[in-house]
């Protein structure tokens, strides 16, 4: 079976899936679909995935960061 590496936040994941949904991916990488959203980077452009249901189309070293939702604090 192949398995596919790709990065969430700069982190190596690995799959054996096609397809993930994006809260599949955030929360593969530890991290909380209700607290973000996932943003694939293919090359210059970016492709935000803001419905945790949405399904993505895993590659070979796809890169993907995360980005919080809700207000941040001001110190």
């Amino acid at each position: 079976m192949e398995t596919f590496e790709y990065t969430v936040d700069g982190e190596v994941q690995h799959t054996t899936e096609h397809e993930l949904t994006a809260g599949q991916i955030l929360s593969n990488a530890g991290l909380n679909p209700a607290e973000r959203y996932l943003i694939e980077l293919k090359g210059k452009e970016q492709v935000a995935y803001k419905d945790p249901a949405t399904v993505v189309h895993i590659h070979e070293h796809a890169k993907f960061v995360s980005a919080f939702i809700g207000p941040v604090p001001v110190s």
